[in-house]
């Protein structure tokens, strides 16, 4: 099972550096898990970068892979994963519902870096 981060699904969309390296966890839906998380991430991201109508096409695209929402075992899961690893809120969130889901966590957020269980592939310096 592969969740996708939010920095990751904005990569892929926007065919990005990246991209590559994350499109064969995106495209096999069938193993992919999505985090309601990055649908607000990703949703909001792409509203203000373009349009309403762009970010309700990527968000379809998301969820053809199985949606999972933040419940009570998630939350409390997260708490000790923002704890340990010194994530935001949203990162444990996400990290916990990868874990839940015994997928690995595809990224180019530095602040995963170092956790067992993600494939971090580090963001390209801007040009």
């Amino acid at each position: 099972m592969n969740l996708i981060d939010s920095s990751a699904w904005l990569e892929y969309f926007a065919d990005g550096p990246n991209a590559r390296f994350f499109a064969p966890a995106i495209e096999d839906t069938a193993a992919l898990v999505v985090s309601s998380i990055n649908l607000y991430e990703v949703f909001k991201r792409i509203v203000q970068q373009r349009d309403e109508s762009a970010a309700l096409q990527a968000v379809a695209i998301m969820e053809q892979g199985k949606v999972i929402d933040v419940d009570g075992r998630i939350a409390l899961s997260a708490v000790r994963l923002s704890i340990v690893h010194r994530l935001p809120m949203a990162d444990s969130l996400i990290l916990a519902t990868a874990q839940a889901a015994d997928a690995s966590l595809w990224t180019q957020d530095a602040d995963f870096a170092e956790i067992s269980g993600v494939r971090y592939r580090a963001k390209p310096p801007s040009a």
